[in-house]
């Protein structure tokens, strides 16, 4: 298994550097396979997620579409992808904030604590005032 950094997801999705988005489309779709497959860490997807939004104005529908490509290829495996597609589900447009709530959970947490308004809203989350 090879861990993939967030900045070859970035190229290989957004395609902004053509040299770069060539060599990432390359490993991604010829050097991994079922048997040696990329991993995909929390944190390069929370990282993918924030960068795909805040620097490239992408919507969380396109965002939670790049998730569901990298959960279904059979050449990546993602970290916790339970608690991802989970994460996935909420009515909740930050994915960082997402996961940290459903990795929580799957580890047995009672509930996530936060100062967040807008997140404390959603089941299993209190807010810290």
């Amino acid at each position: 298994m090879i861990a993939i950094d967030t900045n070859i997801l970035v190229r290989y999705f957004v395609g902004d550097d053509p040299k770069q988005f060539a060599l990432a489309k390359r490993f991604i779709e010829e050097e991994l396979s079922r048997e040696n497959p990329g991993f995909v860490s929390l944190v390069a997807l929370a990282e993918l997620s924030w960068v795909l939004v805040r620097l490239y104005d992408q919507t969380h529908e396109v965002v939670l579409g790049i998730l569901r490509k990298l959960l279904d290829s059979a050449q990546i495996v993602v970290e916790e992808a339970r608690s991802v597609e989970a994460a996935m589900q909420l009515p909740h447009d930050e994915m960082g904030d997402a996961l940290i709530h459903e990795v929580g959970r799957a580890k047995g947490c009672d509930f996530t604590i936060t100062f967040d308004k807008k997140l404390a809203r959603l089941d299993g989350i209190r807010r810290l005032a």
